[in-house]
């Protein structure tokens, strides 16, 4: 078990300080997306299923890889349509390096951006009758 945990804290009298991947996986969750222009973060059935249940799974859409490089978090997002997409991107990683460096004290090697999808919200176009009531009034 001990080999999924870092080891953040340099050994003292106190004892170490270990964090798990999932818990990197939550703090980049959040981190994301509180980034304007980020509709929601990828996820799959389950996690759809539980979050209509009323559970919600912050660590969604991120993947945390542990290597001897370093720490590579693939972040994987539905952005809104209209905005841009790299200013976006870039305000992910940034805020997302921010968090994990204020939160954990940890230096991450990448942090890559996945667009997956755009969520267009705007209206739908009216229909022949909507327009036709319009005219009428």
């Amino acid at each position: 078990m001990s080999e999924h945990l870092l080891n953040v804290g340099e050994g003292s009298t106190l004892g170490e300080v270990e964090i798990a991947p999932e818990v990197i996986e939550v703090i980049a969750g959040i981190a994301a997306s509180e980034v304007a222009g980020v509709a929601s973060m990828r996820g799959n059935f389950a996690s759809g299923v539980a979050e209509r249940l009323g559970k919600i799974d912050h660590g969604k859409g991120i993947k945390v890889e542990l290597s001897e490089e370093g720490i590579i978090i693939d972040i994987y997002v539905v952005m809104d349509f209209g905005i841009s997409i790299p200013k976006t991107a870039q305000k992910i990683q940034d805020n997302t390096r921010q968090a994990l460096r204020n939160m954990t004290a940890l230096e991450i090697k990448e942090i890559n951006v996945h667009i997956v999808g755009i969520q267009m919200e705007g209206k739908d176009e009216p229909t022949e009758e909507e327009l036709q009531e319009e005219k009428e009034e």
